[in-house]
């Protein structure tokens, strides 16, 4: 079985709540249908019921019929929402007036939502830029205790099987944070670990990326690395971690072996951890786009609740493997 046929079939065994606050959005209603006639979530829309089940007609889509399709801006839940919002954000002066105005907004509706819960999970992004998703989330569903950072993992698979393990290969960050510190670089290798594990279900073999390997080169980008490399092993002991590598070194037994000969990860990774946003996000898009590879993703990691973000480039498919992702991140974390 593969593994999204795999993670869709965990999503059924338990159906678990997921809003979509991009009710408008083409893609993301032919996705939600998908889901509704796949029993793989319950599905919540948000936009204007009767301009939704329109758009679903035009579309000849049969199943939305079945979702929950609520109006942020008439909901009977503004007001209550309102008053968690002030609650949550009192230190920072939010009143009720401001609030409200907020919850005319989709993302924020939607995450208010799943922090009074009345949702489990998010999928958005098809239409909305990743800041504008996280934002409502950084500020009301807030990240996991001990967690200084949020990132985004892609689950890559590849077609050539020689990578990774069978071809999967999982990267990060490709979506979030921009130039993380040391620190920062090393709590993204220790959530996209965990991310390996639960989602992926193989046991990560993590690359610390750079373009120098094993001091091949000096510079303070480098050094960045090497540190984070240190805390990542001194946070998790146990975890299998080397770094810096180039990324040939990393993923190619020869090349590993003769630059970074004895290393328990050259040549051997299936998670490679990226220096920066920039090169992760190039990386990706350049795999998947000339290697013809299927990226999964982002996976977000690191928020208190499953919150994902999708490339605004996604398909109707794209959509529905991340809402059973996301379904499979509430199971776990309930």
């Amino acid at each position: 079985m593969k593994l999204i046929d795999s993670i869709k079939e965990n999503a059924r065994l338990d159906l678990q709540r997921i809003v979509l606050p991009e009710g408008h959005e083409e893609r993301t209603l032919k996705a939600a249908d998908i889901v509704i006639q796949e029993g793989l979530a319950e599905i919540t829309i948000l936009g204007n019921k009767e301009e939704v089940l329109q758009h679903a007609r035009n579309l000849s889509l049969k199943n939305l019929e079945k979702a929950s399709i609520i109006d942020p801006k008439t909901s009977p839940k503004r007001e209550e929402y309102a008053n968690l919002m002030v609650e949550l954000r009192k230190s920072k002066g939010l009143v009720k007036d401001e609030a409200l105005e907020l919850l005319n907004n989709p993302l924020y509706y939607s995450t208010v939502m799943i922090k009074n819960g009345d949702a489990d999970g998010e999928v958005a992004g098809a239409d909305n830029a990743t800041g504008d998703v996280l934002r409502p989330a950084f500020q009301f569903v807030k990240t996991l205790p001990g967690i200084t950072v949020v990132s985004g993992a892609f689950l890559m698979f590849m077609k050539d099987k020689e990578f990774g393990d069978d071809g999967l290969m999982i990267f990060a960050d490709c979506a979030v944070h921009p130039n993380p510190t040391d620190k920062e670089l090393a709590e993204i290798a220790i959530a996209t670990a965990k991310t390996t594990r639960a989602i992926a279900r193989i046991e990560p073999r993590v690359a610390m990326l750079s373009f120098s390997t094993k001091g091949s080169a000096q510079h303070e980008m480098v050094d960045k690395v090497v540190k984070a490399t240190e805390i990542a092993k001194a946070m998790d002991p146990t975890l299998k971690i080397d770094g810096e590598l180039q990324a040939d070194a990393a993923i190619v037994e020869s090349v590993g072996l003769k630059k970074a000969p004895g290393s328990p990860i050259a040549g051997k990774a299936n998670v490679l951890i990226f220096p920066s946003l920039e090169s992760g996000n190039i990386a990706y898009k350049l795999v998947q786009r000339l290697a013809h590879a299927e990226a999964i993703g982002p996976v977000l990691q690191g928020m208190a609740a499953p919150i994902n973000d999708l490339s605004r480039g996604c398909s109707v498919n794209d959509i529905v493997e991340l809402i059973a992702i996301t379904a499979n991140q509430a199971m776990r974390k309930k």
